[in-house]
């Protein structure tokens, strides 16, 4: 049944084309508000964490990571998919940041969920804000983790690094504002 969040598209049915490791290929069919169907295939995926890491002195954690699809490596906010069953958001956030890049919060928000490509798959990232940061063990897990680098860079000038183009992963720069907006509230 359509509803008004919808605009009066409904879905007719469902397939699953394929099934992967994380994700998998559905093909819908719709129906349009006049009535025409129509097919789309999209992406399924579990949905996926990300963490900006500010440190007392405002600067920010990020990683750079081999990105197989973009077939290089990306600067980007330390990120994880919810693949583990019963692990709610936060707890992957806590577990990728201490994973990934050896570090704790004791103070974390909860900034947005971002769709990440809403016309080829239904992902949501959670992306959340952490301060309050103390070192820990890392747990790299994978030949991508293994090789990624750290990088610590001041948060204010991170929305620069986009504007020419060192940074393009659009959900780090979504929570780089949204972190900004959230750390000026606070003062």
């Amino acid at each position: 049944m359509a509803s008004p969040q919808d605009g009066g598209f409904v879905t007719l049915s469902t397939e699953t084309v394929w099934t992967g490791r994380r994700v998998s290929l559905e093909r819908g069919r719709f129906g349009s508000p006049d009535g025409e169907e129509f097919e789309r295939e999209y992406t399924r995926h579990p949905g996926a964490v990300g963490v900006i890491a500010v440190d007392d002195d405002e600067r920010v954690v990020l990683v750079r990571q081999f990105r197989g699809p973009m077939g290089r490596t990306i600067l980007e906010m330390p990120a994880g998919t919810c693949d583990v069953d019963g692990e709610g958001p936060e707890a992957t956030a806590r577990r990728e940041l201490a994973e990934e890049v050896g570090l704790v919060a004791s103070r974390w928000q909860e900034l947005a969920p971002l769709p990440v490509s809403p016309g080829v798959t239904d992902q949501v990232t959670r992306v959340y804000l952490a301060t309050g940061l103390e070192s820990c063990e890392t747990e790299r897990d994978g030949p991508e983790e293994r090789a990624m680098t750290l990088e610590v860079v001041p948060l204010a000038g991170v929305v620069a690094m986009a504007a020419n183009g060192e940074l393009i992963d659009a959900p780090t720069v979504a929570g780089v504002a949204l972190a900004l907006r959230a750390l000026a509230a606070r003062r």
